[in-house]
Formats: C-alpha cells, sequence, structure tokens
C-alpha cells in the first residue's frame, strides 16, 4: 500500500505539473471557455465549482464526466433547485484564482466551491502565499454574496515535498475553513488517490468511475447545504 501511494504521489507530482505548465486537455479546454463566460442571465440558485484540472475534468471525454458533474446528477436526483457552474481550468494556481474570480463571480452564485491549492503545492510554493490567496478568493465571494455558502476542498501534496511541507499544506484547507466558518472536505481524493483502476493513465487524474466517487465525496458535505439553503 506504502509502494503504490508513494508512486502516485510522484507521478502527481510530475504530471500534474506538466499540466499546469500547459498539457494537453480532452475536455478542460472546453470548461475553461465556459468558465470564462459567466452567465448573468441564469435563473434559479447556482452552485459553482472554481478550481483546476481536477474539477475541468482533465482527460475525460465530456465535462459532465468530471465530478461537479456527478454532483449535478445527484441535484437532480434529489430534486434539488440548483444548477452547478464548472468553472475549471486546467492548470490553475492560488494566484491563478485570484486572478481572475471577479470575473467569474458575474454570474450569479448561491453556493461556492472552492478546490485551488494543488498546483501551488507541487511547484513548491509557500503555504503562506497559497493560504493568501485562498483568503483572498474567499474574502472576495463573501463580498460580492454575502448570503452565499462556503466549501472548502481539501487536498494534499506528495511526501517527497517534505514532511513539514506537506504537513502545513495539509493543514492549510482545515484551518482556513475554520477561520472563516465554511463547510470542508478534508480531502478532495479520498478512496481513489493511490488507486490505478480509478485513475487515468497520467495516474493522478480521476477516470468516469473515479470522478463519481469524487462526487460522492464532496455531496457529502454539500448535499446538507443545499437542503438548507
Amino acid at each position: 500500500m506504502y509502494f503504490k501511494i508513494k508512486t502516485y504521489f510522484v507521478g502527481l507530482l510530475v504530471v500534474l505539473f506538466a499540466t499546469a505548465c500547459g498539457g494537453n486537455n480532452k475536455s478542460g479546454q472546453d470548461t475553461e471557455a465556459g468558465a470564462n463566460k459567466p452567465d448573468s442571465a441564469a435563473s434559479g440558485k447556482t452552485v459553482l465549482f472554481f478550481g483546476d484540472s481536477l474539477t475541468a475534468g482533465y482527460g475525460l471525454d465530456d465535462p459532465s464526466q468530471a465530478f461537479p458533474g456527478v454532483v449535478q446528477h445527484k441535484i437532480d436526483s434529489a430534486h434539488l433547485p440548483y444548477k452547478v457552474i464548472n468553472a475549471g481550468v486546467s492548470g490553475e494556481t492560488s494566484a491563478g484564482g485570484r486572478g481572475r474570480i471577479n470575473w467569474i463571480l458575474k454570474q450569479k452564485v448561491d453556493v461556492f466551491v472552492l478546490e485551488l491549492g494543488a498546483n501551488d503545492g507541487l511547484r513548491g510554493l509557500p503555504v503562506s502565499q497559497t493560504t493568501e490567496n485562498l483568503q483572498a478568493i474567499i474574502d472576495t465571494v463573501k463580498a460580492k454574496y454575502p448570503k452565499a455558502k462556503l466549501v472548502m476542498l481539501g487536498m494534499q501534496v506528495p511526501p517527497n515535498m517534505g514532511s513539514i511541507y506537506a504537513a502545513d499544506f495539509k493543514a492549510t484547507f482545515a484551518t482556513l475553513a475554520a477561520k472563516n466558518n465554511i463547510a470542508l472536505v478534508p480531502f478532495l481524493l479520498k478512496g481513489v488517490g493511490g488507486v490505478p483502476a480509478l485513475n487515468q493513465k497520467d495516474g493522478i487524474h480521476p477516470t468516469v468511475e473515479g470522478a463519481k466517487i469524487v462526487g460522492e465525496n464532496v455531496w457529502e458535505v454539500l448535499q446538507g447545504i443545499l437542503v438548507k439553503n
């Protein structure tokens, strides 16, 4: 098990870094185009997923197969009045997200799900910098939509980044969630990370089946919020 996890994380470091530098993406380009065209005319309530390649659905044939699409299916099955907006961009860092957040918020937001930071960690950027950027994004959302509910999706970095760095990185998501009184999914890839059958050939991006599990991880926290909101 340790060997599989170690192998997974090494692959994550190499491939996601390449993705961050502009790797090819079957669905991410289409998703990115949609993410950069907020639909201010959208009616009803919205759940906006703001993230990187994991949100965008890197390598999948259709963006709807990514975990936000899985969540939309669960929303529809539960007959809840929400539309999912996938604002994922492959290779996005927390700084990149901070730079585009005001544009994305032209889209009405009732629930904001934040999935950023993994590419920061893979580049070894200071955790303090990632924390500052994520906090700025949270502050911007709260200022624009004070009644919106927020959800933080936690991530982890490979142990070969250094045990202290890995621990600090992991802790920043829980710290930000507690500080801002927002919901937290402790580890987005729980049950998928390190499982070859649930990841694409690159070893790090979920397959369709893997995305279903990731969507379930998010749904466990999000469902209660949507029912009450």
